[in-house]
């Protein structure tokens, strides 16, 4: 019998905020919450943007008078929705107004006469370039006279616009190298260690209990970037050292490779043991690593399973090539879209309009992680239930036109998870019952392609007003971490009801294919005790395909009951309350500014003398488990 793959923990970062116990998800439907809901999140993100400090319990106004912190958060609270989700481009990775670029130049000297110039002594390039002639500078011991025959090639440094002004950014004031001694690691790995620390303490379970509890060989982590790290501290920084005329450094290479983020979460957070890598698959490199992680947990050849992406973006290296594609919502589009003068500001906020008229999509940075557990551990280990990953397929698109476009792949991704959804609640009222949490990117060519790819898989099966929401119209396009975005937001509907509408454009596109389907333009109230399941679709450039089946965790608990007995389910509440209360307590001090990243560099690295093998089994010094090596034949037919 195939294992239940359980979510009993998640976490991240992403333009909302941080991802556990529902605070990004809250952030985009802060306005539809009570205060008492609405509270954590808003001194969670001001914390986190550095606008309260640790544990403050009042705050000073600048006059001697101490203002309660309720009073503080509403003094500050459009800085908290200014300084959050899409907006303009800040500064604090570059300023898109002053972008460095070489603009190539050849100098000639004046009647013909060779370019002539002084030059350190110290700068002369070795070995000497063609038509170069070295003199003695008269008055100068440092310098040289350097006559240049022939024409002179050189780049004059200079500056430019960016052509885009708009990203998903992480809160404003957040720096996430300073939760830990980030040794100049590139900015996605960051994002790892602060989002996987985010995820695993958001178990309620202290983590040295899962590993004295599964052994070492079951437990594994999937994680990676699309991209790989780009910035100057990863193969950004490799590939223009020498052009910049600097020396690259012996961490740009390494730390650049796409599957890097699960590779620090084995050595510096988890201390794993088990199978690693990633998939990579453009946008849909999320739900690529989660089928992988599933399928390990519904063969059973593991009981835990980390899967997650991280995606720093924003170079301005990424925002050119996008924008030479035609890809992204540029400054002129944006202004066109809404009949603006060239003097006038962009609405940058409304950057991304998935299904409406729109221009391009808008780039995010993001990690986000889940939390996978078999059914049988959740139960034992008292583990909250988030909800149950039932599938993920993946398809390509055939043959193609443009690498770049979309194809038939999508089709079968969708038409197979809305199949899968429906062995598991059967045919009546799908459409009430379920939604659809889009890739929904903003483009011109999404828009009709996704939305024709809904409306025919909801007719099929005769789903009528199917809801349809897009994420990326608050948070951007994290690529790699697009799905998981998707997936974070889904597990807090069920928490709230509030499915969050598309509230970036005021009406449908008249090319949007819409029969069979219910475009949400405003939140839409639900009750989650009938909403049983969300299908997430992901497409990637290159005909990289994937959509998930996810079911409710009140779904999830009535499978189990099914499976296990009334009696192991009354026992597995009892012991999640004491999980709960954990989780509780992690929340409360996360939410005080205490975000107790794990990084564990350099501690509890084995040695040889830590290992023990025998034919039967191998011990590992520190862990409880032994691994198990009397292995069956997987193949007795055969022999």
């Amino acid at each position: 019998m195939a294992r239940l793959p359980l979510i009993v923990g998640f976490g991240g970062i992403n333009s909302a905020g941080r991802s556990s116990l529902h605070h990004g998800y809250r952030r985009l439907v802060l306005d539809q919450l009570s205060n008492q809901d609405a509270r954590p999140t808003r001194r969670g993100l001001a914390t986190l943007m550095g606008l309260l400090k640790n544990d403050q319990v009042g705050w000073n106004d600048g006059s001697g008078n101490t203002v309660e912190i309720d009073s503080y958060l509403d003094s500050i609270s459009n800085a908290l929705l200014a300084g959050t989700l899409i907006r303009k481009l800040e500064n604090n990775l570059f300023d898109p107004a002053q972008i460095p670029f070489n603009k190539p130049i050849s100098l000639s000297g004046l009647n013909d006469q060779p370019v002539e110039f002084l030059l350190k002594r110290k700068h002369l390039p070795d070995p000497l370039p063609p038509g170069w002639q070295i003199l003695e500078a008269s008055g100068h011991h440092d310098k040289v006279h350097v006559l240049v025959n022939d024409n002179l090639d050189v780049l004059l440094t200079s500056r430019r616009h960016s052509e885009v002004n708009t990203a998903g950014q992480l809160p404003s004031g957040f720096d996430p190298d300073s939760y830990y001694p980030s040794r100049n690691h590139p900015r996605a790995l960051q994002l790892t260690v602060f989002g996987a620390s985010d995820a695993i303490k958001s178990l309620g379970i202290d983590w040295q209990s899962v590993r004295d509890r599964v052994a070492a060989d079951q437990i594994a982590v999937y994680a990676g970037s699309c991209f790989g790290q780009l910035d100057y501290n990863g193969f950004g920084g490799l590939l223009q050292a020498r052009l910049l005329g600097k020396k690259p450094t012996s961490k740009q290479l390494p730390l650049g490779i796409a599957e890097m983020p699960a590779d620090f979460i084995n050595a510096y957070v988890m201390g794993n043991l088990g199978s690693n890598g990633t998939n990579v698959a453009a946008c849909a490199t999320f739900l690529y690593n989660l089928r992988q992680g599933i399928r390990d947990i519904q063969s059973g050849t593991h009981r835990v399973v980390i899967v997650g992406t991280s995606e720093a973006p924003l170079t301005p290296e990424i925002f050119e090539g996008f924008t030479t594609m035609g890809a992204l919502a540029d400054d002129s589009k944006l202004r066109a879209l809404d009949g603006l003068s060239a003097a006038e500001h962009p609405a940058y906020h409304r950057a991304c309009r998935p299904f409406g008229n729109n221009g391009g999509f808008t780039l995010a940075e993001a990690a986000q992680f889940v939390v996978l557990f078999d059914d049988e551990l959740a139960l034992e280990m008292g583990a909250n239930i988030y909800g149950a990953v039932n599938e993920v397929f993946v398809n390509a698109d055939g043959y193609k036109r443009s690498i770049a476009g979309p194809g038939a792949g999508n089709y079968l991704t969708m038409a197979k998870a809305v199949a899968a959804t429906r062995s598991i609640l059967g045919d009546k009222d799908l459409g009430n019952r379920t939604y659809v949490q889009a890739h929904g990117t903003g483009t011109p060519q999404n828009r009709t392609t996704e939305s024709h790819i809904l409306s025919q898989v909801a007719q099929t099966f005769g789903i009528n007003n199917w809801p349809i929401t897009a994420v990326k119209a608050f948070l951007g396009h994290s690529i790699a971490t697009a799905a998981g975005d998707q997936l974070a937001a889904s597990l807090g509907i069920w928490q709230y009801g509030i499915i969050p509408g598309i509230t970036t454009i005021d009406h449908v596109a008249d090319d949007v294919a819409i029969d069979g389907l219910d475009i949400l333009l405003q939140h839409k109230t639900v009750d989650p005790s009938t909403l049983e399941a969300v299908i997430i679709n992901s497409k990637g450039f290159g005909g990289n395909n994937a959509s998930a089946s996810v079911l409710s965790p009140a779904r999830a608990e009535n499978m189990l009951a099914n499976k296990h007995g009334k009696r192991a389910m009354t026992e597995y509440l009892q012991r999640r309350e004491t999980t709960l209360e954990r989780i509780k307590e992690y929340d409360d001090s996360a939410c005080a500014g205490h975000y107790e990243t794990i990084y564990q560099f350099g501690e509890n690295v084995l040695e040889t003398k830590d290992i023990e093998i025998t034919t039967q089994s191998m011990r590992i010094s520190g862990q409880k488990q032994t691994v198990n090596l009397d292995l069956p034949n997987g193949y007795p037919e055969y022999c």
